[in-house]
């Protein structure tokens, strides 16, 4: 398959598959996104929400993040990973939150990219999920399974980055994310892809398909 039928093929096997795509955080707001998302980070989304389950409770805005104090961030994600890190993180982003954008996530990458902790992935993550822009977040799902299926061959994530976006239907780039991100999750694994049970196999360049 060339790359245009292979596109075509995995968005109506993974559109089968998962026919309403959708981010596993559980937010309620872009900057609820924005916030697990930034947790999210050498973790699962499974551990983020159960943290976010409470810290949301407790700080469900830039605002009241901002007044609370940082020990108490600390102790309500004291599970995550890299912990400290990331409250001195979710404390500052909210804080220019408020001095610089009224308490409001902003939709470009550039103001995003302002926060701390806030890289190009987290930035791509809330502009897809938030605000329905066509732009491709890539993680280490996405990378790993656009370069074994051959739609790329790249060596770091943003290089990823600009060969999907253009090569998918800028209509399609959405959804198509989530299918990349969610086979890579869930059936091509990194150390053990289910290859058998992969829809994928006649798209797939992967050489090392494991039947």
């Amino acid at each position: 398959m060339n790359v245009a039928e292979k596109i075509a093929f995995i968005n109506e096997a993974l559109g089968n598959k998962y026919p309403s795509p959708k981010s596993e955080l559980q937010y309620q707001s872009p900057y609820q996104l924005l916030i697990a998302t930034m947790l999210a980070a050498q973790s699962t989304d499974k551990k983020v929400n159960m943290i976010t389950e409470t810290l949301f409770k407790v700080c469900p805005d830039a605002e009241s993040m901002s007044r609370t104090d940082p020990e108490e961030i600390r102790s309500m994600v004291r599970s995550i990973n890299y912990n400290n890190t990331k409250a001195k993180n979710i404390l500052a982003a909210s804080c220019l939150l408020m001095e610089n954008f009224g308490g409001q996530v902003p939709d470009s990458r550039e103001e995003l990219e302002t926060l701390p902790g806030v890289g190009r992935k987290t930035a791509n993550v809330v502009l897809s999920n938030a605000f329905g822009k066509p732009v491709m977040p890539v993680d280490t799902h996405v990378h790993r399974v656009s370069n074994r299926i051959g739609l790329v061959a790249t060596d770091n994530p943003r290089d990823t980055e600009d060969g999907l976006i253009a090569i998918i239907p800028e209509n399609r780039v959405i959804d198509f994310h989530h299918y990349l991100l969610l086979h890579g999750r869930y059936t091509c694994k990194a150390r053990k892809p289910l290859c058998s049970e992969c829809p994928l196999v006649p798209a797939c360049d992967y050489p090392a398909k494991n039947y």
